[in-house]
């Protein structure tokens, strides 16, 4: 059997930047005992649930 494992990269446009995303993401990442990945994962997840609600009504 092979095990795959379905990755992602990002980029973060510049003009966002001046939010600092990544140092926001490892801060609350360590504040909550999670991996940035499983933040970044969980906020696609509520963003995808969101809009898909929206676009059904």
């Amino acid at each position: 059997m092979v095990n795959r494992v379905n990755t992602l990269s990002i980029y973060i446009p510049k003009n966002k930047m001046d939010k600092n995303p990544v140092e926001r993401l490892t801060k609350l990442a360590k504040q909550k005992e999670r991996s940035i990945n499983y933040l970044v994962v969980e906020a696609i997840i509520q963003y995808l649930d969101r809009e898909e609600r929206k676009s059904r009504k």
